[in-house]
């Protein structure tokens, strides 16, 4: 019996095995089609984007169960970028030129959206963001889920200056210190200024992520307030929250004397916080857990019986969802159609399925991605904080708005909606 040559062959076979050459490997590589997801799992922001990678994971498995896409079942590649700027670029490129994903679905924070970016179209990815964030952004490869200003902050203003609202005469911009608070309350003050209010009403102030001491910021907001009735819009980011939150409830800060209206703060944040003293306190988003419809109702049971069911640490007591997890899941269900659209993956085949695609939001609308901006269409609500964590809606836009991801108040921006703007 010749042995050697038969080594020869098993020792070569192995070799194929091992480095992902051999056919059986690439058979069932082609099974499948991998899909990356980007969130911060450690640091200041794991607070609010750990929630957003197990929506995505229960997502993928739903879409799994029923099929896959294209007869394939979907892969996840999870990485942890650690509320790090720059290792958010590293772990995209890993994602695309190593791992092969078809599509990421993550970020939270701009910075780390705008540390994305280059890599994106660079490599000609796709990636589906899904928070609220500054406009002023219009890329080939990204699909925006979540509100542009003219879709979250500039109708807070609005409700906070009406009679309903408050008839706020005075504004404290209060913001963590990068590109989304900044540029957000730039658009702000110059809207606020459209409307009469003079400089001296406006104070801005910002701090760095994971700040914890809010005792000062809070005591010059009361004094502040002094001057007139004073509403606080809040762009903090992150575990912050917590101690900003709790600091108000200290010092006695009621919504009726100084509402705050924050753009980052959902029911998961108001997790860990003693929610008692905050009540009446506001949020602006485009979903609430407590809004009552059907659609709504089944993703609450979805979310809840899988929390439970994959033991996840404080949901599987108290599932929560938010806004960015709702834009997490129609997200994910958008790409799916485009790509069965298209009848591929590759990018710019669903770059192009995209255009007008519409999913049934629990938000009770039907979402649309506009055939031009990549931006969804969405309503718009303001909610007051309840003593359980949760809210009541107090205002809602009669219908979805489309997103204009630009500013008419920022200097130079007489572009048109749908061009892209500078970055």
């Amino acid at each position: 019996m010749k042995r050697r040559p038969l080594l020869k062959t098993t020792l070569a076979a192995s070799a194929l095995l091992m480095s992902g050459l051999f056919p059986w490997s690439a058979a069932h590589a082609a099974d499948t089609i991998k899909v990356g997801i980007l969130h911060s799992l450690s640091g200041t922001m794991a607070i609010s984007e750990t929630s957003l990678k197990d929506m995505a994971l229960m997502t993928i498995d739903e879409i799994n169960a029923k099929g896959g896409v294209l007869g394939k079942k979907l892969e996840p590649v999870v990485v942890d970028p650690a509320s790090n700027w720059p290792l958010f670029a590293e772990k995209t490129r890993q994602l695309i030129s190593q791992d092969k994903v078809s599509v990421i679905f993550g970020c939270w924070t701009s910075v780390s959206r705008k540390s994305v970016l280059p890599v994106v179209e660079e490599l000609n990815g796709l990636l589906f963001y899904p928070v609220q964030y500054e406009g002023e952004e219009l890329s080939k490869n990204v699909f925006y889920t979540g509100a542009a200003p003219n879709q979250q902050a500039i109708p807070a203003v609005d409700y906070l200056m009406s009679k309903d609202g408050g008839s706020a005469k005075r504004w404290v911009l209060l913001g963590t210190d990068y590109v989304y608070p900044r540029t957000t309350n730039k658009i702000l003050r110059a809207y606020l200024k459209s409307k009469g209010v003079k400089d001296s009403d406006i104070d801005e102030k910002y701090t760095p992520f994971g700040h914890s001491d809010y005792q000062t910021i809070v005591a010059d907001i009361k004094k502040f307030s002094q001057g007139g009735k004073t509403a606080v819009v809040s762009t903090i980011n992150g575990d912050s929250n917590v101690p900003f939150y709790k600091e108000l409830g200290n010092a006695g800060l009621k919504a009726k004397d100084v509402p705050v209206v924050a753009f980052s703060v959902g029911e998961e944040e108001l997790r860990g916080v003693d929610t008692k003293p905050l009540v009446g306190h506001l949020a602006a988003w485009n979903y609430f857990m407590s809004i009552k419809n059907p659609t709504n109702a089944a993703f609450i049971k979805q979310w809840s019986d899988y929390a439970k069911a994959k033991n996840i640490p404080g949901h599987k007591d108290k599932p929560l969802t938010n806004d960015p997890m709702e834009a997490t899941w129609i997200g994910i269900h958008m790409w799916k159609q485009a790509v069965e659209k298209a009848k591929s993956t590759d990018t710019d085949k669903v770059i192009a399925a995209m255009a007008g695609q519409t999913f049934n939001a629990p938000s009770g609308i039907v979402s649309k991605m506009d055939e031009k901006n990549h931006h969804l269409h969405k309503s718009v609500f303001i909610g007051e904080i309840k003593a359980d964590g949760q809210f009541n809606v107090v205002w809602k836009t009669p219908g979805p708005v489309k997103a204009k991801p630009w500013s008419p108040y920022i200097e130079g921006n007489d572009k048109k909606p749908d061009e892209p703007a500078k970055r």
